[in-house]
């Protein structure tokens, strides 16, 4: 397995940058330095509207993006990754107008209540009920609620591949198919990709320890929660068609691995589509990186495919 030269060059470019102990690191500020490394959107014909929409506990603040001159189309809900902590609708922007240039789909990004201000089940809570009201408003939204996907990259394909699980044992919301891009899937720090991806490379396995512990909020129980650790749920069955993106140089490679094959073995219609000398990160970087524009045109041709874009 070998880096790929772009990503090599841009990783040793932001390995540059002084190392914070976790201990050190603060929510505010990592969160204004995430945002400032965001790319900006460049995706053409694509129009943005940003709303406010009823919670279960307060507002919920979604941006829609538009394919510009359609009619009625499928519906991507979309959950940014940042940890459970950090990130917000602006910080993926450039991706989820890419997404939507590409797929021909509205996509609506939804901005959930973020830990530690809102540890677990904040986020979920905020995705479900934002899904729904999505479907419930398709006719205003000039969408079809039956073709309606979930997507999300990082602790957002953990979030999306949560409410479809949600969805298939409570009911309320039909979900037709989920892209997730490399998801966090189980709490664990033993794997091989834990180990061997656990500095250098971005993401790193300390930076998972600091976010669950933001995120779960000391709860030790809550890691073995389905709603936490996806792939230790008892049953896989029936859930939605699934496109799942996972990285050679991530330290979550193996889990979203293993949760693409538990799937599979239960019955699940699966795509794994591995990007080997990628990094965690690399989806939303298309202006710097070749592979992942080539990512969101392949993730992009498997939504119009299943979401039947005419």
């Amino acid at each position: 397995m070998t880096l790929h030269p772009q990503a090599k060059a841009l990783l040793e470019v932001l390995n540059l940058a002084p190392e914070v102990p976790t201990e050190d690191l603060v929510h505010h500020d990592l969160r204004s330095q995430y945002a400032a490394l965001s790319m900006p959107a460049t995706a053409e014909g694509v129009i943005t509207e940003d709303r406010i929409i009823p919670g279960p506990l307060g507002d919920i603040p979604i941006r829609i993006y538009r394919p510009e001159g359609a009619g009625i189309t499928p519906v991507v809900v979309y959950f940014h990754g940042g940890g459970w902590v950090i990130g917000d609708i602006d910080t993926h922007d450039g991706g989820c107008a890419s997404i939507t240039a590409a797929s021909k789909c509205t996509l609506v990004s939804v901005d959930y209540r973020l830990a530690p201000e809102f540890p677990f089940p904040a986020a979920i809570e905020d995705a479900f009920a934002a899904a729904v009201w999505v479907q419930e408003n398709a006719g205003e939204l000039g969408v079809d609620g039956k073709r309606l996907a979930v997507s999300g990259d990082s602790a957002g394909g953990n979030i999306a591949t949560v409410i479809t699980h949600i969805a298939r044992d409570v009911g309320g919301l039909e979900i037709a198919f989920q892209l997730l891009v490399y998801p966090t899937t189980d709490y664990e720090f033993t794997s091989d990709s834990m180990i061997d991806n656990s500095e250098g490379y971005l993401l790193t396995t300390e930076m998972m320890r600091w976010f669950y512990g933001h995120y779960l909020n000391g709860d030790v129980d809550a890691v073995t929660d389905p709603r936490v650790s996806p792939l230790r749920a008892d049953d896989l069955s029936d859930l939605p068609p699934a496109y799942i993106i996972t990285a050679g140089y991530d330290p979550l490679r193996d889990q979203g691995n293993a949760y693409a094959e538990a799937m599979a073995a239960a019955g699940v219609n699966v795509e794994l589509v591995h990007y080997e000398g990628m990094f965690h990160g690399f989806f939303g970087l298309e202006s710097i990186l070749d592979t992942a524009g080539e990512a969101i045109a392949h993730a992009s041709a498997a939504l119009r495919v299943a979401l039947a874009v005419e």
